[in-house]
C-alpha cells in the first residue's frame, strides 16, 4: 500500500494503479504459462483504469460556485469573512474533496469536503475568514476539486468557479488637531473675511439684526428692500489643501536590502514596495482621512505634478487629483491598496544616453526625461496655480540637496509648508532640511519605525514651529533644531515595529 501511495494520484487512484500493476502482472503470467484467460485478465484491468482516466476529462462535472467577501475592501489587521456556496447541475455520487486557492499570504488554503452535512436548497456552504496585515489587491479562489469514478480507479483535477477580488487598503492612523486644520464652524466649514471694497453687484446682505453696528447698514439695498439691510463681510468657504507624495524607488531604498517584495507571490500580488515607502503610505492615508472628515478639500499628486494614484491598479478613478468627503477618503483608500514604487526613470533615460551616441535618440528620450523629472516645471505650475489656497503637505523619501533646491520654492505656494522625509538613517537628512527649512518649508525626518502621531504634532511642537524661519536664520540654530525633533520623534517611538505587509 505504501507503493501504491507514492505512485502519480492525478490521473488514477491508488486502487486504479493496483489494477493497472495487476493486469500487467496477469500478461507477464499469461506470456509464461500460455494461457489466453490471463491475457483476456490482464487486459481487462489494463483498460479499466484507463477508460475511467479518460471518460473523467471528457464528461466534466458543473458546478455553480457562488462566493460572497463580507466585505470586499478592508483595512490592514481587519478581518473578512468568506461565504461560498457549492452546488451540482445533478447529483454527484460519494464525496469529494475541495480546496479553495488563496495567496501564499494567508497561510494554507482551507480544505472542505462535499456535499456539507446540511445542504441548503441544494447548495453547500462554507465560510472562513481572512485577515493580513500588509495592504494590497488579492485573488481568492478559484475552488479545485479532484473528482473520481464511482469505482474509485481514475481521478481528475477540475476547477470550479472563478476568482473574487480582495482589497486592503492602509489603516489609517488617528492624528490629533493640529492648527493645520485652521479655525472651523459647527459644520467644519472655515470663514473668511473680505479685507477689500466689494462693490454693489457682488457684495452680500442680510436683514438688520439687533447688536449689528451701523456702519455695516448697506443704504443703496435698504433703499431697495425697503428695510434696513447690513453688509455679509463673512462668506463660508470650502478650506483646500494639496499633498505630495514621493513613489520613487530610489529614494526609499536603503542601498543595502533595496526594496522588498521583489519575489512575487505565486500569483504575482506582492508589491514592489518598501519599508519607507509603507510608512509613507499609511501617512498619507492618515492625512488624508484627517483633512477630507474636516470637509477639506484635496489634491493629491506625486513628485512630478501627476495624479498620485496614477498607476495603482486598485484606483477606481486613476486620472482623478481632486477628493472630497467620505467618497474621497475611500477613493484614496482604495487606490493606496495597490500602490507600488516607480522605478527612477531619470537615471534609466540617463543610462539609455550613455549607451546610446546618435543624437536622435538622445532627443527622444529627452520629452520623457523632462515630463518626468520629480519638483520640475510641471509640478511647479501646477501648485503655482493654486497658490495660497491652503497648506501644502509633501511626504518625501531620502531627497538629495538639489532636489531639496528644486522643491524649496515650491514653499510659496502653499498657505503653510509641511515635509516629512522618511529614510534608514534621518539623521543623514540634515542638509536637506536645512535648505527646506531655509525656504519656509516646516520639515522633519523620521525612520520607517517612527510614531506617525509623533511626527504629526511634532509641528506644533515649540521645536517644530521654530525649525521654519526666514532666510535670515542663523545656521547653527537650525541645525541644532533639526537634531532635536529628530531625535524626538525617534526616541518617542523606538518599541514601535513597523506593519510591512508580512504573513497574518
Amino acid at each position: 500500500m505504501q507503493l501504491l501511495a507514492k505512485l502519480p494520484s492525478r490521473v488514477l487512484t491508488p486502487r486504479g494503479w493496483g489494477l493497472v500493476i495487476a493486469g500487467v502482472t496477469a500478461l507477464l503470467f499469461a506470456q509464461f504459462l500460455g494461457r489466453r484467460d490471463l491475457l483476456y485478465l490482464g487486459v481487462l484491468l489494463i483498460c479499466l483504469p484507463l477508460l475511467s482516466a479518460v471518460m473523467l476529462r471528457l464528461i466534466k462535472p458543473r458546478f455553480t460556485v457562488e462566493r460572497n467577501l463580507t466585505p470586499q475592501t478592508m483595512e490592514t489587521g481587519f478581518t473578512s469573512t468568506v461565504t461560498l456556496s457549492v452546488a451540482a447541475s445533478r447529483p454527484v455520487s460519494g464525496s469529494m474533496v475541495m480546496q479553495e486557492m488563496l495567496p501564499a499570504r494567508f497561510g494554507e488554503s482551507p480544505e472542505f469536503h462535499y456535499p456539507s452535512r446540511h445542504p441548503t436548497r441544494g447548495a453547500s456552504m462554507y465560510e472562513y475568514r481572512l485577515r493580513s496585515s500588509g495592504r494590497g489587491v488579492f485573488d481568492v479562489g478559484p475552488v479545485t476539486a479532484a473528482f473520481t469514478d464511482p469505482f474509485g480507479l481514475g481521478t481528475s483535477l477540475h476547477t470550479l468557479g472563478g476568482t473574487d477580488r480582495l482589497v486592503i487598503t492602509p489603516a489609517p492612523v488617528d492624528l490629533p488637531h493640529s492648527p493645520l486644520t485652521g479655525a472651523r464652524g459647527a459644520e467644519g466649514f472655515a470663514a473668511t473675511r473680505r479685507n477689500a471694497n466689494p462693490s454693489d453687484d457682488d457684495i452680500m446682505t442680510r436683514e438688520y439684526r439687533p447688536g449689528d453696528p451701523m456702519r455695516r447698514v448697506h443704504w443703496a439695498a435698504t433703499a431697495r428692500h425697503n428695510e434696513l439691510m447690513v453688509r455679509q463681510e463673512e462668506s463660508v468657504t470650502t478650506p483646500e489643501a494639496t499633498l505630495i507624495l514621493e513613489q520613487r524607488q530610489l529614494r526609499y531604498s536603503s542601498g543595502v536590502t533595496g526594496a522588498f517584495g521583489v519575489d512575487r507571490e505565486e500569483n504575482g500580488t506582492a508589491l514592489r514596495s518598501a519599508p519607507g515607502f509603507e510608512w509613507a503610505v499609511v501617512a498619507a492615508m492618515s492625512i488624508t482621512a484627517h483633512l477630507l472628515e474636516r470637509n477639506y478639500a484635496l489634491r493629491f499628486v506625486d513628485e512630478t505634478g501627476a495624479p498620485a494614484l496614477r498607476s495603482s491598479v486598485s484606483a477606481p478613478w486613476p486620472e482623478d487629483e481632486e477628493h472630497a468627503g467620505q467618497t474621497g477618503i475611500h477613493d484614496v483608500a482604495e487606490g493606496l491598496a495597490a500602490l507600488e514604487l516607480s522605478p527612477d526613470l531619470s537615471k534609466r533615460t540617463t543610462g539609455r544616453r550613455q549607451s546610446q551616441r546618435i543624437p536622435a535618440s538622445a532627443k527622444t528620450d529627452a520629452a520623457p526625461a523632462a515630463r518626468h523629472q520629480p519638483f520640475g516645471d510641471p509640478m511647479m505650475d501646477k501648485l503655482a496655480s493654486y497658490k495660497n489656497r491652503g497648506p501644502l503637505i509633501a511626504i518625501l523619501g531620502a531627497i538629495t540637496a538639489a532636489e531639496a533646491r528644486d522643491l524649496a520654492a515650491a514653499a510659496e505656494y502653499g498657505s503653510t509648508s509641511f515635509a516629512i522625509l522618511v529614510a534608514d538613517r534621518p539623521q543623514d537628512l540634515h542638509p536637506v532640511m536645512e535648505i527646506l527649512r531655509a525656504a519656509g518649508w516646516h520639515a522633519v525626518a523620521v525612520s520607517p519605525s517612527a510614531d506617525l502621531a509623533a511626527a504629526w504634532t511634532y509641528f506644533d511642537s515649540p521645536v517644530g514651529a521654530s525649525a521654519s524661519t526666514a532666510k535670515t536664520t542663523v545656521g547653527a540654530t537650525t541645525v541644532g533644531a533639526d537634531s532635536v525633533g529628530a531625535d524626538t520623534v525617534r526616541g518617542a517611538v523606538r518599541s514601535t515595529t513597523a506593519s510591512s505587509g508580512g504573513q497574518p
